[in-house]
């Protein structure tokens, strides 16, 4: 221990020893940045060790330099009087197993920079996809004929406006690493920051608790393109570019001792994700949990095999449950939701958008296809997800399809659902297996009632956001329930035929429609491609007292790395 009334004086011998090892001016540490941000590697911070234990006497451990990574954090630890370890990060309450709230929210998507520019993009009807920017890749890759080598059938896509920019320094990240970090990194980080800024959380206030990271990715164009030079390769190459150290370095930056886990399912990653946040608040892994997707298209290399396999779209639309579906159009974005168990977010009075109520993740298995999907399997995941929420799907005002736009998957989709409300008779008569409940709605009305079920697609605006998908389709959804709204799905203009709309009680959503009378519930499917299928089911937010307002002035907090 090094006495209290000495702390300023030990503060400015760190200081002033760190920038010897590190070779920079003393004015450029800073007291509250990591010793790796400041310029020492393990075998300076061991020899910082060694030197402070001769100076001040007794002897300082380095693992307390890893436990305790800033200046201000050692001077702290030792010249205070030990204190519980603040690393346990034990959940604060006995999981119950109910409803999951959703906190807060934020988003990057093609057309919106932010949630409520995204919000308003969907009410409006607005389509965000155009043609390629010109620095992905050239417009000369497009061929009208799908078979000509190298090249692809569509030029166009969902794309943001700035993959490239990043406050580095505010997330106390050097340049260098910075440039070596894949985009859908620095996109994570920026959106989780303003997600947590929108569940109204202090950042600071956070740092050690039991908060989850759960983030669907799965493509690494930046990745790619780094390796294809070796001279080119550093020492971030690695971590920037692990699929792995996308979460990692979320609760790494913020300093969250919850699960940390990156997912990758293809088209259901982020979907899946978010189950597997519930899962985790629900069993007492975490006390919150931050879990979306994110998806970058940089380069042309995995459009070109999609559209050999016929999946993409020539004139860039996702035409879902139109007689015009042939494909889809990628995009790319990013986008986060803030969970916490209801019960909880009562406790404390957060504002919320919508509570999960259940979810369920399954595999088609040996489909007709590695591709393909399953039909059986979609209606069991249904199944399982509503069961989970104690109710039937019968109680739905509003599902949010998967809704890729094939001429054979927007019918799969279709019927299944249908046949999973008992609107529709199974393909080929009743299966044993997956026959559809009977019995009467949890909201007192009987399975596949008079008012149809109301469906949509978000690929239609902003295209297919692979790994971000169902986070897109999600926050679509959640907003459409906090606001009572549910916007317009595009391009249905002549009903896919292969779907009887009528006789199976659905309706496509093709303007600003308000809630439906009676219902409560939403469902959003995501389905892989490689089989992994995932349902989440919501319902509209409990009513609660609003919480009393404070007496007196308000503290407004304003975030930022610099005076100005």
């Amino acid at each position: 221990m090094i006495p209290a009334e000495r702390a300023d004086e030990f503060r400015n011998w760190l200081v002033g020893r760190i920038a010897a090892l590190a070779g920079r001016p003393a004015g450029d540490v800073d007291p509250t940045d990591t010793f790796t941000a400041n310029g020492l590697d393990s075998v300076r911070l061991a020899r910082l060790a060694e030197e402070a234990g001769r100076e001040w006497g007794g002897t300082v451990d380095p693992v307390v330099l890893f436990e305790n990574p800033t200046v201000d954090a050692v001077v702290d630890h030792l010249t205070r009087p030990p204190r519980p370890d603040r690393g346990a990060a034990a959940p604060a309450v006995t999981p119950d197993g109910g409803p999951v709230a959703v906190v807060g929210l934020a988003c990057r998507m093609p057309g919106a920079a932010d949630a409520a520019a995204f919000w308003d993009l969907l009410l409006a009807g607005r389509p965000a996809v155009g043609p390629v920017p010109p620095d992905r890749w050239s417009a000369d890759l497009v061929a009208t004929d799908p078979a000509e080598p190298g090249r692809m059938v569509s030029g166009y896509g969902g794309f943001l406006d700035d993959v490239a920019g990043f406050d580095a320094g505010f997330f106390r990240i050097t340049g260098a690493e910075a440039d070596g970090m894949d985009p859908q990194q620095r996109l994570l980080l920026e959106t989780c920051w303003d997600a947590v800024q929108d569940a109204a959380e202090p950042a600071a206030g956070l740092r050690g608790s039991a908060t989850g990271v759960f983030v669907g990715i799965s493509t690494n164009d930046y990745a790619h393109r780094q390796i294809a030079d070796r001279e080119l390769i550093g020492r971030h190459t690695a971590t920037g570019n692990s699929l792995a150290v996308a979460a990692n370095r979320v609760s790494y930056v913020f300093d969250w001792r919850g699960p940390s886990v990156a997912v990758d399912t293809a088209c259901s990653s982020s979907l899946v994700a978010v189950h597997l946040a519930v899962r985790a608040l629900r069993a007492g892994e975490c006390d919150r949990a931050v879990a979306g997707g994110v998806n970058v298209i940089l380069d042309p290399e995995l459009s070109i095999g999609l559209s050999k396999a016929g999946m993409l779209a020539p004139d860039g639309r996702c035409k879902t449950f139109d007689a015009e579906a042939d494909g889809y159009v990628r995009g790319e974005g990013c986008g986060v939701v803030v969970l916490k168990r209801l019960a909880d977010a009562v406790a404390v009075g957060d504002r919320i958008y919508a509570v999960i109520g259940g979810s369920a993740v399954n595999s088609d298995g040996a489909s007709n296809g590695l591709t393909a999907p399953n039909p059986a399997a979609q209606r069991a995941v249904l199944r399982a997800a509503w069961a989970d929420a104690g109710t039937s799907p019968a109680a739905a005002g509003y599902l949010e399809c998967h809704g890729t736009g094939t001429l054979l998957g927007d019918p799969i989709e279709a019927r299944s659902l249908a046949e999973v409300r008992g609107t529709a008779v199974p393909a080929g008569g009743p299966a044993a297996d997956d026959a559809a409940p009977g019995g009467q709605a949890a909201d007192g009305g009987t399975p596949g009632g008079d008012a149809p079920l109301l469906i949509g697609s978000v690929k239609t605006n902003i295209g297919h956001l692979e790994s971000a998908a169902g986070i897109a389709a999600l926050i679509k959804t959640v907003l459409a329930v906090h606001h009572g709204t549910i916007p317009p799905s595009l391009n249905f203009r002549r009903p896919n035929p292969a779907i009887p709309f009528d006789d199976w009680g659905l309706r496509v959503v093709t303007e600003p429609t308000p809630w439906p009378a009676g219902t409560r519930y939403a469902g959003v499917s995501g389905f892989g491609f490689g089989g992994t299928n995932a349902h989440v089911v919501l319902t509209a937010a409990p009513a609660v007292p609003a919480p009393a307002a404070p007496a007196g002035p308000l503290v407004v907090p304003l975030t930022g790395r610099s005076p100005a």
